[in-house]
């Protein structure tokens, strides 16, 4: 399949409007795209990047000739069903589309307009408009960082960063890796590590796993979860891997890049005690705390959201996917964070109930088809709360800072100018944070430092939460060039 079928098609792909534009190729997009366009639905399927997947399914460009990909990923069936129904199907597949927003037409219009730029990571800095009659978001999520002194060093990435490194590079962080932070990631970042042949000292896990066993039903209503937990045990045993629970990276060693890292034993609120750590020999971290939705662009047009239980938050959702906006439908992590399995099935809910609203068949959700899809959905939601509960994190994680601690890598604000702003003029929320100190001004517009500013704002005791979802009219970073070629009266068609 071509990597931007939109190019063959030149510029008829941003003609007349579609029936749904679902926004982000992973797995909830991809199967809400199949799902609607088998349905009758003429379906544009936006994505950043040049491959369909998103960050779960990453695969090798074809110039690094890899033999067996598939050995890489989990459920690898699945993904390969997806492509074959994309590439049997009608869908519009516009790769290497960064987009950065997405509203309503002219007044009176009933369409979507979905703002985006050409090229992977929009470095093609070519505008564009497609027009849908509703939306399906499936933008996935991020990364939380939560920082301490030494993770600006050369050779600290984050745990998801280091599989993406594995699966569309087939290049490894580092030849003795330490895998650290929260969440069930960890054991799976660990045992594709050290199969691809990495050496992993230890996985670091801050919280324990005794918070599954409070929610027995949800654990036994979803086996297979149990089951991958096995699997990847299995492969950290093979291969000689120490798994430290209640445990820490409170500080990374080195000069030009990491030449060790010391653990630390924390409490149930992950404050460090004293006399606890232990140096691990390593020249790479792969750390991460979690996940965290990626709702920019649904939180613009005004969507509720909802906290979950590892307080982030997600978008508020009715029983079949629709956001709190009549017409815009959300699947996957944008709903809460729950794996490739649960982000499938809401698509496929999602990509349903779209074809129900457009083609007036409401019937179409009804079916028993989609009665067992909620019902499996409901299951593995459950789970997902049961997960993120689990392995929520402390508040005393502030204390692995010092005041020379970069907090704000891209602006270069450190705990202490963060705590001074606190004490001493007063700020109590993220947003004064950054007026004061530029925390969160930089090219990632706080999606690394968020939570962290946030928790340091909000003062002693406070959980690690990001800010509260702010609505910004551009959801992503995009060249000033971009906006001052748009043309206001300009209905559809790129934007010259």
């Amino acid at each position: 399949m071509p990597d931007s079928p939109s190019d063959e098609r030149a510029d008829d792909a941003y003609g007349a409007p579609y029936d749904l534009a679902v926004i982000g190729a992973g797995c909830a997009g991809l199967t809400g795209a199949v799902t609607a366009s088998e349905l009758g639905l003429s379906v544009a399927l936006l994505d950043t990047s040049g491959q369909v997947g998103g960050q779960f399914y990453r695969t090798p460009a074809p110039a690094l000739g890899a033999v067996r990909p598939e050995a890489l990923h989990h459920d690898w069936s699945a993904f390969a069903d997806l492509r074959r129904r994309l590439e049997a199907s009608a869908v519009v597949h516009l790769a290497g589309h960064h987009v950065w927003t997405v509203a309503r037409g002219s007044e009176g219009d009933t369409e979507w307009v979905v703002h985006a730029v050409t090229g992977v990571d929009g470095c093609g800095e070519r505008p564009v408009r497609v027009r849908a009659r509703t939306v399906l978001l499936a933008t996935g999520a991020s990364e939380r960082q939560l920082p301490f002194p030494g993770w600006t060093l050369p050779g600290v990435v984050g745990a998801g960063g280091a599989q993406a490194m594995l699966k569309s590079g087939l290049v490894l962080p580092g030849r003795r890796v330490v895998v650290a932070g929260s969440g069930p990631l960890l054991l799976a970042v660990a045992s594709s590590l050290a199969a691809a042949g990495a050496r992993v000292p230890a996985v670091v896990e801050a919280s324990g796993y005794l918070g599954y066993a409070r929610r027995p039903g949800a654990l036994a209503a979803n086996p297979h979860k149990l089951a991958e937990a096995l699997v990847h045990g299995a492969a950290l045993l093979r291969h000689g891997v120490r798994l430290r629970t209640r445990s820490a990276v409170t500080r990374v060693h080195g000069t030009a890049r990491v030449e060790a890292v010391t653990v630390s034993r924390v409490d149930r609120d992950w404050r460090p005690v004293q006399g606890t750590g232990r140096r691990i020999a390593c020249d790479a971290l792969a750390v991460g705390h979690g996940l965290v939705p990626q709702t920019e662009l649904a939180t613009s047009l005004g969507c509720a959201t909802r906290r979950t239980p590892d307080g982030t938050y997600a978008l508020e959702l009715d029983g079949l996917q629709e956001t709190s906006v009549p017409g815009l439908w959300a699947a996957g992590e944008t709903g809460g964070i729950g794996g490739a399995q649960l982000a499938r099935t809401e698509g496929a809910i999602a990509g349903t109930a779209a074809a129900a609203r457009v083609l007036g068949q409401p019937a179409l959700t009804r079916s028993r088809r989609v009665r067992e899809l909620r019902r499996r959905r409901d299951r593995m939601r459950a789970f997902a709360d049961t997960m993120a509960a689990a392995h929520v994190p402390g508040p005393g994680w502030v204390q692995w800072l010092n005041d020379a601690t970069d907090v704000c890598r891209c602006e270069e604000v450190t705990a202490g100018a963060i705590r001074e702003a606190v004490a001493d003029y007063g700020a109590r929320d993220a947003r004064t944070v950054k007026l004061l100190t530029r925390a969160g001004m930089g090219w990632c517009q706080g999606r690394m430092c968020g939570a962290a500013v946030a928790c340091l704002a909000a003062g002693p005791g406070a959980a690690s939460v990001p800010p509260s979802p702010e609505r910004r009219p551009l959801a992503v970073p995009v060249p000033l060039g971009v906006l001052g070629a748009l043309d206001p009266d300009e209905a559809d068609g790129p934007v010259s």
